[in-house]
Order: structure tokens, then C-alpha cells, then sequence
């Protein structure tokens, strides 16, 4: 393990901490995963229609994040990287008194905005301390990371509601949401501590304040199909699992765990895969996967009795999180075509914003599908906005030789 550590990324860049850094958060990020929806659903009763509308202002950070990151345009990578870890903190330390559904849609719109922060400087730090021809095989190992980190929340979360409903015998299962916000903070604040004691050469950036360039017009297509379809996955298809299914906490997070832990090998693999056949051939066969993924979910229960349509659901909730994770292969694509690392993270940044153009969109129109239509309407959308992703990336031209 050291060994492909050291063949992957540069030394002395600060990559140890950073990676560090990322398997903590994940163990934040995997445990309040695993427990949100549940807490939503059955301690806050928001049902499909208010889960959509929730939804829409925790992904409207993601709308406005090219110009959150504007404002700090004179900071390097790191300090930003701090800044959203910080923001975050504030959010979830809220939800320990919360009770009134506005302020737990507004600090839960906080924790995002750090989440969204976060999100393109993993990037785009991973790809600045990698070296030369490993960019795919360092994106999976730390998106492999932030899985391990996944795995360990979801098992702590899973704990937590096991202990306290089996051992503790607690009546009150707020509690036990409180105390996982509890350990959630203190995890963000170790990742805090390991990014700031990171040993890297705090160069000033020339990031400009807004970026949009006519070269990456494709790449912001590709993130118009991406930000739809990854939404309605993130956002109604655990609801599918506890509202249709009855699935409990501890499920839950079992299930997250186990999506994370087969991730963990998964993410590199498809790392190494991107370096091997090019990013654009697995820009297109992931999303053609993903085309009957969608169906299947949205229609199981249907096609299935009702004891075998939740173990086809799980098992197509599975294969969303691995493919994924393949949505490395258009960061790759932003270096292959970029001048220089800030530009890399200034258009990564646009990128989050683009897709989240039509993700809070879809969040707030999904309820009211869900509601109105059926859910088997929800998930063929996102079914067509795959195939759309696919057709699209085959006018991606064919990646530079380096």
C-alpha cells in the first residue's frame, strides 16, 4: 500500500494529510449519510413532496458555488479547502437544537454549502499531487478513501441505533440523532486539524473571479445530464427504500456501508480503467449502464413481488454508487484540455454550479412527480437524462497523448 502511495502521488506536496484529511471526512460525511433521511422521514415527518423542496435549498449552495468560490479567489486550494470544512461544522452543530423544519432546511443548506465547497478541491487537489499519468489511479484512491471513511460511518451510525434501541433502551430516538451530530462534529474537527498541519507550499493562486471558457462547453453539457440524474438518485431513492420498503436507521446504514466498502476497491479499479481505455469510452458505457439502473429502480416493485423487489432495489442502488464514481473521467477530461491547475479548479468549480442548474430543479420537480405521477415517472427521467450523458460524451474528441 505505501509503495502504490508513493508510485502514485509526488512527495512532499502534502498528499498524506490530504488523504487523511479525505478518510475522515468520509467517516463525517458516510455517518450523516446514513442517518439524514431517516431523521427527516420519522423524527421531522417530511414526506416526498417536502423532502423535494428541502432538497432544492441543499443543493442551491451547489447553484451558487462558482461564486462562493469566487469570493476567495486569492486563496490557495488548502485554505479553501479549510474554510469549507469549517462551514460545515457550523451547520451540523445547529441540528443538535434544531426542532422547526425552516431552521433544519437552513442549516442543513450550511452543512451543503461546506459539502459543496469541498467538492471540487478534492479534485482538484488530488489531480495537483499526483504524478504524471496516474490522475485516474489517484482520483480512485481517494474517492476509495472517502468510501473507507463511508464505510466507517455507516457502521458507526448502524451502531449507534442498534446499541440505543436493543441495548440502551432509549425512548426518545432524537437522542440518538443528536449524539450522532455529536460525533459528527468532533470527526469534522479532526479533518480540520489534519489539513492545517499539512506540510505544502502555500503558493498564491491566479484563480480568476468567474470562469467561463468556450473550450469546456462540452464538459459543461456532460454536467447538465449528470447534475439531473445524480439528484433524483441522491434525493428520492433512499425515500424509495424507507417510504415503499419500510427500511429502518440501522438498514440504512448498513446499506450505505456496504456501498462504500465495495467502493473502496471499486474506485480505484475504475481509476485505473479511465488511465487504460480513456476517459471518454468510460463516460460512455457508464451512463449506458445506468439506463436500465434507473428503469429497474423506478419500476421493481412492479415487476417484482414485494420480498424480492427490495433486494433488486438495493442491488440497483449498489450499482448507482459504483458507476458513480466514475464521474472522475470528466475531471480528467477538464486537465487533459486545461492551461494550468487554477483554471483546472475554477471550471471544476463551474462545473458544480452548472449541474446544480438543473439538480435543485429537479429536487423540487421530483416531489411533485413522486406525488403525482408515480415514481416509476421519477426514475425514467433520470433513465433518459443517462442515455442523454452517453449520446453526448460520443462527441467528446479523443484524449490528448501525453
Amino acid at each position: 500500500m505505501i509503495k502504490k502511495f508513493q508510485e502514485t502521488f509526488k512527495p512532499n506536496v502534502g498528499a498524506g494529510n490530504f488523504f487523511l484529511s479525505i478518510l475522515v471526512w468520509g467517516i463525517a460525511t458516510g455517518c450523516f449519510a446514513a442517518v439524514l433521511n431517516n431523521y427527516l422521514s420519522d423524527v421531522r415527518h417530511i414526506d416526498e413532496m417536502e423532502r423535494g423542496i428541502l432538497e432544492f435549498f441543499r443543493e442551491m449552495p451547489g447553484l451558487l458555488l462558482v461564486f462562493i468560490i469566487a469570493i476567495m479567489h486569492k486563496y490557495t486550494d488548502w485554505k479553501i479547502l479549510k474554510v469549507g470544512t469549517l462551514v460545515s461544522m457550523i451547520g451540523l452543530a445547529g441540528l443538535m437544537f434544531a426542532s422547526n423544519k425552516i431552521l433544519i432546511t437552513a442549516l442543513i443548506m450550511v452543512w451543503s454549502a461546506g459539502e459543496h465547497i469541498i467538492l471540487p478541491l478534492r479534485s482538484s487537489i488530488a489531480m495537483h499531487v499526483a504524478r504524471e499519468g496516474k490522475l485516474g489511479r489517484s482520483l480512485g484512491m481517494v474517492t476509495g478513501a472517502a468510501n473507507a471513511g463511508s464505510v466507517t460511518g455507516s457502521a458507526i451510525a448502524a451502531l449507534i441505533f442498534y446499541l440505543g434501541t436493543r441495548h440502551w433502551t432509549v425512548e426518545n430516538e432524537l437522542t440518538l440523532y443528536n449524539l450522532s451530530w455529536g460525533l459528527i462534529l468532533i470527526l469534522l474537527i479532526g479533518s480540520l486539524i489534519i489539513i492545517c498541519t499539512a506540510k505544502t507550499d502555500e503558493v498564491k493562486t491566479k484563480r480568476p473571479r468567474l470562469y467561463f471558457h468556450r473550450k469546456y462547453m462540452k464538459f459543461y453539457a456532460l454536467e447538465l445530464f449528470y447534475g439531473a440524474r445524480k439528484q433524483i438518485f441522491i434525493t428520492f431513492a433512499p425515500y424509495v427504500l424507507i417510504r415503499i420498503y419500510g427500511m429502518d436507521t440501522k438498514t440504512m446504514a448498513v446499506l450505505l456501508g456496504v456501498c462504500a466498502l465495495v467502493n473502496i476497491y471499486c474506485a480505484p479499479m475504475i481509476g485505473k480503467l479511465t488511465d487504460h481505455i480513456g476517459y471518454k469510452n468510460v463516460m460512455i458505457y457508464d451512463t449506458v449502464v445506468l439506463f436500465f439502473v434507473c428503469l429497474i429502480y423506478g419500476y421493481a416493485d412492479n415487476l417484482f413481488a414485494k420480498n424480492i423487489a427490495i433486494w433488486v432495489v438495493c442491488v440497483n442502488f449498489m450499482l448507482d454508487a459504483i458507476i458513480s464514481t466514475s464521474s472522475m473521467a470528466s475531471n480528467i477530461y477538464v486537465r487533459d484540455i486545461s492551461a494550468n491547475e487554477e483554471e483546472i479548479t475554477a471550471t471544476l468549480t463551474t462545473g458544480i454550479s452548472i449541474n446544480h442548474l438543473i439538480s435543485i430543479l429537479a429536487a423540487l420537480l421530483g416531489g411533485i412527480v413522486w406525488k403525482y405521477v408515480g415514481v416509476g415517472w421519477l426514475f425514467t427521467f433520470a433513465a433518459i437524462m443517462a442515455l442523454g450523458n452517453s449520446a453526448f460524451a460520443l462527441t467528446i474528441p479523443a484524449p490528448k497523448k501525453r
